[in-house]
């Protein structure tokens, strides 16, 4: 899971596996696989790396490979 701010600034986590793209216009936004979209305060690069921090941690880049 990532950890994502809120535009209130209340932070929670989202399952990275489940966004199927991104958004930025001028806010982040993720669009989930069941449609929902969140808009958070992080940009994208943000998002992006920790997306990849954790698929490093999960050892998901070795199936990759």
């Amino acid at each position: 899971m990532i950890q994502v701010s809120r535009l209130d600034g209340k932070s929670y986590y989202v399952n990275p596996h489940q966004i199927e793209y991104i958004e930025a216009n001028p806010d982040t936004t993720l669009i989930m696989l069941s449609g929902k979209r969140l808009v958070v305060q992080e940009d994208y690069q943000a998002v992006f790396d920790r997306i990849v921090e954790y698929r490093r941690q999960i050892g998901a880049f070795k199936n990759e490979e």
